[in-house]
């Protein structure tokens, strides 16, 4: 799937985004664990981009890692997201982002359940259900 990007000074993302959201999706900031609106969200449906509104993850896709963030063993698709390394905070992790707007998502990690292995650990913040695209 192509996707167009998004882009937008600074100053239209601080108009458009709710504080919190500016902080994680435009900082690179993350949410306390436990207190997002998604960590124990079970209603079927697409999660999509906060900034952009892009398709990222499916709630079949979903699982309970234990972690106090939403977790994922994959994208929709492979071009949903986009990868890079992150070494703040002295280790070394790798961060999602989107695709479309490069905002920032969370991070991936090796220790997610089969057929992927993987779990995309996200901001509840960075992502809207499809239950809430209206709101």
């Amino acid at each position: 799937m192509s996707r167009e990007k998004v882009s937008k000074s600074d100053e239209q993302w601080r108009q458009e985004l709710a504080p919190a959201e500016y902080a994680v999706c435009r900082e690179k900031g993350t949410e306390r664990a436990f207190t997002g609106r998604y960590n124990d969200y079970k209603n079927p449906g697409v999660y999509h981009c906060a900034c952009c509104g892009s398709e990222l993850f499916s709630s079949d896709a979903k699982f309970n890692s234990g972690t106090g963030w939403p977790s994922f063993m994959a994208p929709v698709d492979e071009t949903a997201v986009r990868t890079e390394e992150d070494t703040t905070h002295g280790m070394r992790r790798v961060e999602v982002l989107c695709a479309t707007c490069d905002a920032h998502l969370g991070h991936v990690f090796p220790d997610g359940p089969r057929p992927t292995g993987l779990r995309y650990c996200m901001n509840s913040v960075a992502l809207k259900h499809s239950d809430d695209m209206d709101k």
